[in-house]
Formats: structure tokens, C-alpha cells, sequence
């Protein structure tokens, strides 16, 4: 059982959230289940796929230290039903005061996502646990070296377009953790997951 400040430990910890989307829940849960045998334990299930709870809830029945959550989480409602599902953190692509409130009520950390130094101030005094910097891929290094400079007690974890080939970047760039989807999740998994973790080592 993980507490608020166990997670975002945990995450700061494999430094990368694997983002899952897919078209069913089944595919959702054998895609998790191979990231997570490949060594990577953190796992987001966005809810743009269907039946996305139940894959939350799936996922999170093993109990190896893996950590699930629940990605484009969009209102109040949807965070509790997640929690519920057994999600252990939220992820929002924007900044959502109603799913930050919801998630730190049980204790389970929201990572909103923000752009620009008001939306990331906002999100921290609206109680973010870690801020999603997304899209990343428009932003690039540079950019989160640059917010650093101004927010250092921002923990980052730039989304969208991060993969492989920029993610040593990113973290040198002082991200806490890099959200990764389409890099990881396209076959073959094992392979992408072994090229993603050998990036951030």
C-alpha cells in the first residue's frame, strides 16, 4: 500500500511513467503487464481507452511493487472512480483544481499538466504532487532548463514526444521523470522498454 509521499518517491525513483492507450481494456492490460515484466513498474492507463478503469483495476490486483494510475483524468467524478479502481496517482493534461483536491483528500497524488510559469505556479499551489510539462515535445530541454531556473522546487515530468533517443536530455535538463507513451507501447515492448531504461540509467 503506498502513501502520497511513497509514490511520488516511487516515481522519482524508475524515472519514467509508461503511458498506456489503446483501443480495449484487454490490450491496455497485456501492454502494462509486458512494461512492467520488462522492468519498467510505474504505468499510467490514460481513460481515452475504453474500458479504462477496468484495466486500471486489472493491472493493479498484482501486488510487486508496481504502481498503476490513471492518465486524462478530466473531473472530479472520474478521479474518485480511478482512486476506486485502485489508481495510485492521477494524471490530468491540464491544470484541474476539482482533481487536485480530489486525489490529495485520499491521499493519492495528481501530476497536472501545465506549460507555461503561471499554469505550473497555480498547479503547485493547488496542491500537485509533480507538474506533467506537456507537450513536451514543442517545449523541448531548453525550455524546462530555463522554468528551473525561475521554479527549482518544481519536480517535472516532461510528456509528449519523449523517447529513447531525447530522454537523457530531459533529465539533464533537471526533469524528476519523463511521462513515455507511443515510444514504448508499439511492438516490440520488451525491446523499446530495454532502449528506454538503458537512456535514463
Amino acid at each position: 500500500m503506498f502513501v502520497h509521499w511513497e509514490t511520488v518517491s516511487a516515481i522519482a525513483a524508475a524515472k519514467v511513467v509508461a503511458i498506456i492507450r489503446s483501443a480495449t481494456a484487454e490490450h491496455a492490460v497485456r501492454v502494462g503487464a509486458e512494461i512492467i515484466g520488462a522492468g519498467l513498474p510505474v504505468v499510467e492507463v490514460s481513460l481515452t481507452t475504453p474500458g479504462g478503469l477496468d484495466a486500471i483495476r486489472s493491472l493493479s490486483e498484482v501486488e510487486d511493487g508496481r504502481l498503476i494510475g490513471a492518465g486524462t483524468v478530466l473531473d472530479e467524478t472520474t478521479a474518485r472512480l480511478a482512486i476506486l479502481a485502485g489508481a495510485k496517482f492521477l494524471v490530468c493534461p491540464t491544470v484541474v483544481p476539482e482533481v487536485i483536491a480530489t486525489g490529495n483528500r485520499y491521499g493519492v497524488p495528481v501530476l497536472p499538466g501545465a506549460q507555461t510559469p503561471t499554469e505550473i505556479v497555480r498547479a503547485l499551489e493547488l496542491g500537485a504532487a509533480l507538474v506533467k510539462l506537456f507537450p513536451a515535445a514543442h517545449l523541448g530541454p531548453d525550455y524546462l532548463r530555463g522554468v528551473r531556473a525561475a521554479l527549482p522546487q518544481v519536480g517535472f515530468v516532461p510528456t509528449g514526444g519523449v523517447d529513447a533517443g531525447n530522454a537523457a536530455d530531459w533529465l539533464a535538463a533537471g526533469a524528476v521523470a519523463l511521462g513515455v507513451g507511443g515510444a514504448l507501447t508499439a511492438d516490440p515492448v520488451a525491446d523499446n522498454v530495454k532502449a528506454l531504461r538503458e537512456a535514463v540509467a
